[in-house]
């Protein structure tokens, strides 16, 4: 928030912050600023009426997905239409909000890049996990991502550290992408540590949260690399947190358990990381 009294250079920088904050809280911002820096996003237009639904329909085609401009996350706010005709009634179950349309995007598999970016510009960088959704959620990150994801690495990587250097961003940034025959896509960015990065806890050197506070508080970055073969971690969602005593006595399960209340279906209630030779 800018306060009186600060200086013009103070208040120019944080009308920049305001900026590049709105840009990761708004869809449509979102998509611009990606697309600004060079890099390729699917298919995309902007939904602010009923008309618009229609002409998104017309030139994207079927299937598509409605997602609102602002509060979605792991599948809420989102609605497909998946064949001719069907937009307004999408656009109906999102409520009528202000959204983006995007195309499907036909790809091989997701995967994410996970970084972080120091005060003096420095990044660090985890290997890539390839993610694996279920209703728009996160079920599962698995390392290493396999051949397809290991070709986009070096691009994504580049698009990523990109982005993060074009909002002047200091932490930890997650770019989610699209694995596509004609190379990556990016799909969304979390300026923030990431569901897809909890794997790091125990199966890097330097966790995500870790490595977070190290680069907000202008320590060295620690280093990224995976400290085993293999690492799977797989969320908990509603009912699913019940077999927290099972996976607790499985040997080299790492359960972590987020103390939520209600389980309701599709709720992120925990996570478990397994790491193999």
């Amino acid at each position: 928030m800018c306060r009186p009294g600060r200086s013009k250079r103070s208040r120019r920088s944080c009308g920049r912050e305001s900026r590049r904050s709105r840009s990761g809280q708004e869809r449509a911002l979102e998509k611009e600023f990606i697309e600004a820096t060079g890099a390729v996003v699917g298919p995309w237009l902007r939904v602010d009426s009923e008309a618009d639904a229609l002409a998104a329909e017309a030139r994207l085609g079927t299937p598509l997905v409605l997602k609102t401009r602002r509060l979605g996350y792991d599948g809420k706010g989102q609605a497909w239409a998946n064949s001719p005709g069907s937009v307004i009634a999408a656009w109906d179950s999102i409520g009528r909000q202000p959204a983006v349309a995007e195309a499907r995007v036909n790809h091989d598999c997701e995967f994410s890049v996970i970084l972080a970016r120091g005060l003096d510009g420095g990044v660090a960088a985890w290997d890539l996990p390839r993610n694996l959704h279920e209703g728009g959620i996160l079920r599962r990150s698995t390392l290493p991502a396999g051949e397809t994801v290991d070709a986009q690495a070096h691009e994504a990587l580049r698009v990523a550290s990109a982005i993060a250097e074009r909002l002047g961003h200091v932490g930890v940034l997650t770019v989610e992408f699209f694995a596509t025959s004609e190379g990556p896509v990016v799909n969304e960015i979390a300026p923030r540590v990431h569901n897809s990065g909890h794997w790091t806890i125990e199966g890097a050197v330097t966790s995500q949260f870790e490595q977070h506070i190290r680069a907000i508080c202008g320590l060295p970055l620690g280093s990224a690399r995976r400290t085993s073969a293999t690492a799977v971690m797989e969320n908990l969602l509603g009912d699913e947190i019940g077999t927290w005593p099972r996976l607790v006595a499985e040997p080299g399960a790492h359960v972590h358990l987020y103390g939520k209340g209600e389980p309701r279906p599709g709720r992120k209630m925990g996570h478990v990381t397994r790491l193999g030779d």
